[in-house]
């Protein structure tokens, strides 16, 4: 087992240096939850009222405000007191994909200005080391974080074998702003080199395709437990979305009240479990 897993959250954030993945550790450890929530619905009301039910249960928000349609910034405002009324970190599902310059035009610029409200955000490493230098360029003076997407939940993905090793490749070199990874496993290892070695290494993992109810859907996701996530492949934040809310976007609070706590308790209880194996 991997030392950085033997470890609880409160302990490795305190080895980490970036102010986002600091405070997303501190967070889980305070709140007892590993839990994101994925929300991904097309109204500004159905997103801020999800939010608002499911916030005393999450470390963090997953968000795509690109698909709200009648998005104005007064959404970003009320999400910016949503996180500090429930305690929870920002994390914008972007996943940039372009040459440095214009990323950075996209995170700190134009309708939604992600740099200015969101604590993490992502990228696919397939343009290179430049797509980080851009960001970096905007994030890592407002103490943002970034995650590479290493791996994806969905069927036939084809960010495996060689890119998945580069992208940890470019993570290691960029410390600094890469806080680690979307992935369905531990990278811990991955991509080394001969007589290369990382024993200090700690990226963060956070997982999607999680799910309790069902193991995939129409359109390739697939979906593991809680407990195969944080326990047999070492993640440390699972990623929830409709499982939790439903396809009626919260009509019945109560009832997405209820699945956020038991996705809350299952993920707690899976780390629990992963660090008393290591006494």
């Amino acid at each position: 087992m991997s030392t950085v897993l033997k470890q609880t959250y409160s302990k490795r954030a305190q080895s980490h240096k970036n102010p986002a993945a600091k405070a997303l550790l501190e967070t889980i450890e305070r709140k007892r939850s590993n839990l994101c929530v994925s929300v991904d619905v097309t109204k500004k009301a159905d997103f801020l009222r999800i939010i608002d039910v499911v916030g005393p249960y999450v470390c963090l928000v997953k968000t795509h405000v690109d698909v709200i349609e009648d998005f104005d910034f007064s959404v970003i405002e009320r999400l910016k007191e949503l996180s500090l009324k429930h305690d929870f970190q920002i994390f914008e599902d972007r996943k940039f994909a372009d040459i440095g310059n214009t990323v950075a035009l996209q995170y700190s610029s134009g309708v939604y200005k992600i740099a200015s409200w969101s604590h993490i955000t992502n990228a696919h490493p397939v343009p290179g080391p430049s797509i980080i230098s851009g960001l970096s360029s905007v994030g890592l003076p407002l103490g943002r974080g970034l995650l590479l997407l290493a791996e994806m939940s969905t069927k036939g993905s084809l960010a495996v074998g060689s890119y998945t090793e580069e992208a940890v490749r470019m993570a290691r070199a960029n410390r600094d702003f890469v806080i680690g990874f979307i992935a369905q496993r531990r990278m811990d290892g991955v991509g080394l080199r001969e007589g290369e070695s990382s024993p200090d290494e700690d990226f963060l993992v956070l997982t999607p395709g999680v799910g309790l109810d069902a193991k995939g859907d129409s359109m390739g996701q697939q979906y593991r437990t809680p407990r195969e996530v944080i326990v047999e492949s070492g993640c440390d934040v699972i990623i929830v979305g409709r499982g939790i809310y439903g396809k009626d976007n919260a009509a019945d609070p109560e009832a997405v009240r209820a699945q956020a706590e038991r996705y809350r308790e299952e993920g707690w209880k899976a780390y629990q479990e992963r660090v008393a194996a290591a006494v």
